[in-house]
């Protein structure tokens, strides 16, 4: 590991834990870190930032909390896959109402989600088509095996954010996924063959760089999602006693 540039921690205003969090997010920046390298040791930090091993260790906590950092058993404290990432960074299982949530995520993955297509097609490389490839043969799989699709679908997705090789968008990811697993929970998965259909053509436009068609493909496929919401919302509401409220643990 090249020489890191720690400075010595002081007493400020934020606490000596996060002041050393703060140094360890500014070592794994300024030396390019990824999650093939290994923290130094609890007492190498200690030395390096003029700090007790205790303050080291609570720092260390932080950003394992904050997936920065990951703690392997037996080999050491490594650099997260995708430092900083969290599953539902703006905490939407704990919105009361998931039914009008998801409607308004379908809002939103309209607007977003035709432009990152669009874009995929324009900027996918080989290797991003091959694990787009490997990841709508894995929904397809799941879908004809029956099997809860869920999570093949959003690697689906994902994958498609990533072959735009936009920094900002795979930030947008959990906004995603999130959607995408809520949205099948609610419906119970009865779009099944039209996610298959839709996710084919998908491919295929984005395989042959045609953005025009990604970005038609997408539009259509998240309007078959809003439409069915629509409807379930409609169904909900003529139901009698029905709130068409829901809880984050048990959508339905």
């Amino acid at each position: 590991m090249k020489d890191a540039a720690f400075e010595s921690i002081q007493i400020r205003d934020s606490s000596l834990a996060e002041r050393t969090a703060e140094q360890i997010s500014k070592l794994i920046v300024e030396q390019h870190l990824t999650c093939e390298d290994r923290l130094p040791s609890e007492f190498e930090l200690a030395e390096l930032l003029n700090v007790g091993r205790g303050t080291v260790r609570e720092g260390v906590k932080l950003l394992v909390a904050r997936n920065v950092l990951e703690i392997r058993r037996g080999k050491g404290t490594y650099i997260a896959s995708n430092p900083g990432e969290i599953p539902d960074p703006l905490g939407f299982a704990y919105y009361p109402d998931q039914l009008r949530l998801a409607m308004d995520l379908v809002e939103i993955r309209g607007h977003l989600e035709p432009w990152v297509a669009r874009m995929a097609a324009e900027r996918a490389n080989e290797e991003d088509l091959s694990i787009l490839r490997q990841a709508c043969s894995t929904v397809e799989q799941d879908i004809l095996a029956e099997r809860d699709h869920s999570n093949s679908d959003v690697r689906f997705h994902v994958s498609i954010a990533k072959c735009t090789h936009n920094l900002v968008v795979p930030k947008l990811i959990p906004v995603i996924t999130y959607a995408i697993t809520l949205f099948v929970s609610l419906t119970e998965s009865r779009l099944k063959m039209e996610t298959l259909v839709d996710h084919r053509e998908l491919l295929d436009a984005i395989s042959t760089g045609d953005g025009s068609r990604a970005e038609k493909a997408m539009a259509r496929h998240i309007e078959y999602n809003r439409a069915l919401m629509q409807d379930l919302i409609g169904k909900m509401a003529d139901s009698p006693g029905s709130t068409g409220r829901s809880s984050p643990e048990h959508p339905l």
